[in-house]
Order: structure tokens, then sequence, then C-alpha cells
């Protein structure tokens, strides 16, 4: 008993740490899926009648992954010269 409380403490004192590095230098640890910002490799200056899925279609790009690379687009209001990201990950 005496040693799985001695691996537990050892455990918490290590992930208490951790929390401390983490919160001090504003890293990020994680388990999992995790949120990231995408990164545009390549951007187009929108034409007049283009929409989210025109814009997707003339660069080779599924419509969910245009919006994944375009997190903050509004797809009914797109205007002549907005730029989009037209190639990059998420």
């Amino acid at each position: 008993m005496a040693q799985a409380n001695n691996t537990l403490f050892k455990l918490l004192l290590v992930l208490s740490l951790l929390l401390m590095i983490s919160t001090t230098e504003s890293i990020r640890f994680g388990f999992g899926n995790q949120d990231s910002s995408p990164v545009c490799n390549s951007v187009h200056g929108a034409d007049s009648g283009e929409t989210c899925s025109t814009v997707a279609q003339e660069f080779g790009l599924s419509l969910q992954d245009f919006l994944n690379i375009n997190p903050n687009i509004n797809c009914d209001a797109i205007f002549v010269g907005q730029w989009v990201c037209v190639d990059g990950s998420t």
C-alpha cells in the first residue's frame, strides 16, 4: 500500500510540475485531438460573382477543406478583392 501511495504522489508531483510549466511558458500540453490554427500557403483575391464553392472548385479543394483553411469566412458576403486562402493545412 505504501508503494502505491508513493507512486501516486510522484505522478501527482510530475503532473503539477507540467501544469506550472505550461501556465508559465504558455505552452499547451495535451492529449488526443487538439485544435490548431490553420496555416495558409497561398491566397487568392476574390473576383466578382465568386462564392466559397466556386473558389474551392477552381483551386481543386472540397468545400470543407476550403472552409477549414478559411475558418472565419462568411460565405454569404464574399467581396471583390477579399483575400481567401486557397492552399493550406489545418
